[in-house]
């Protein structure tokens, strides 16, 4: 038997201020979408905004159904749109914001592991990390630089071709 030890590292800001206008925009969108959630059930509305290698940002907000599971992450919405409208531009960052029941939370909230999966997913296919940046209503920021780093034992097509 042998054990592994696995790491990530990411790096939490106290503020907006270290980082670019780009950076700020994009934040600025991700709390816009967060705002116009569908979250009805949850009340737990999650935003998300996209950037693109070619500077567009495109939002999504997480879209419930009373038939559970039906809905939809934020994440999600916003990746499947980006790839969607613009299938051969890489993502160059996504940020997530949550509020709960009305207010805005001051802990930073992860994605779940389908979102996970699949920023995994649109990261391998352009060959390029992703950062992801996890917002607080304090303007805390924590910036993970690559979405491998939150998903140990990722699973890649690249485990499918080698089964074959």
């Amino acid at each position: 038997m042998k054990k592994i030890k696995l790491e990530t590292t990411a790096t939490l800001y106290e503020d907006y201020s270290s980082f670019s206008d780009e950076e700020k925009l994009l934040f600025s969108k991700a709390r816009e979408a967060c705002h116009d959630a569908y979250a009805p059930y949850s009340k737990f509305y999650v935003g998300a905004a996209v950037l693109l290698e070619n500077g567009i940002i495109l939002k999504g907000n997480n879209q419930e159904n009373a038939a559970y599971p039906s809905g939809l992450c934020a994440e999600r919405v916003a990746l499947f749109y980006a790839s969607a409208t613009y299938p051969t531009i890489p993502v160059k960052a996504i940020a997530v914001t949550v509020h709960y029941n009305g207010s805005d939370l001051e802990d930073i909230v992860s994605p779940c592991g389908a979102c996970r999966q699949v920023m995994a997913e649109y990261e391998h296919k352009s060959g390029k990390p992703i950062v992801l940046y996890l917002l607080s209503a304090n303007e805390q920021v924590c910036q993970i630089d690559s979405i491998k780093d939150t998903l140990p034992f990722l699973f890649t097509a690249d485990i499918l071709k080698a089964s074959s």
